[in-house]
């Protein structure tokens, strides 16, 4: 909600889940995020909609978005003795509202942190040469727009987790059913 300055009324002001309506949204730093705002994102994972009642206006909006989200762990290092829920301290209702979960962990290895800085200052070093990433937009929105026309399913139940996963992946994508 925002004052219109000429006229002195509230307004709805969209914020990034409106906007992203029927998109992707992407939240970094979700782990800094105060809890007034991960109640709001709670009710648009739950049911598509933000609802908002201030200064007399009642509405609900749409927010029909996928949410892409970033967190650090506490401390700022992964403790692989701890739970994921434990590494974030993030609650239960939130964590249960995402259908992944990826940990990026930084193995500290002298040489690859020497080679990403050396990539990072050639970034900046050449950065009137064009850089020509792999995948155009117009490519990553098509695949984006192909993948949401499958209805993934785990068919195997006799595997290990690991194996199952990658085997069900390989069969699904080979038009294989995984063996039960």
């Amino acid at each position: 909600m925002v004052r219109d300055e000429e006229t002195g009324d509230f307004t709805i002001e969209a914020g990034a889940l409106m906007l992203a309506d029927n998109g992707i949204c992407a939240i970094d730093e979700f782990d800094k995020m105060d809890i007034s705002d991960q109640v709001a994102i709670h009710e648009a994972m739950e049911q598509q909609t933000i609802s908002i009642a201030k200064a007399g206006i009642h509405a609900t909006l749409n927010a029909r978005t996928s949410i892409l989200a970033a967190a650090n762990p506490v401390g700022g290092r992964y403790d692989r003795k701890k739970t994921l829920r434990a590494n974030l301290q993030m609650s239960a209702p939130i964590m249960s509202r995402f259908d992944l979960f990826f940990v990026v962990l930084d193995e500290c290895n002298p040489e690859t942190d020497l080679n990403i800085a050396k990539h990072i200052v050639n970034v900046h070093r050449f950065q009137d040469e064009a850089i020509n990433p792999e995948f155009s937009t117009e490519t990553l929105q098509r695949y984006i727009r192909y993948a949401r026309t499958f209805n993934p399913k785990v068919l195997c139940y006799s595997f290990s987790p690991h194996t199952c996963s990658r085997d069900a992946f390989t069969d699904v994508t080979r038009g294989r059913r995984c063996p039960r």
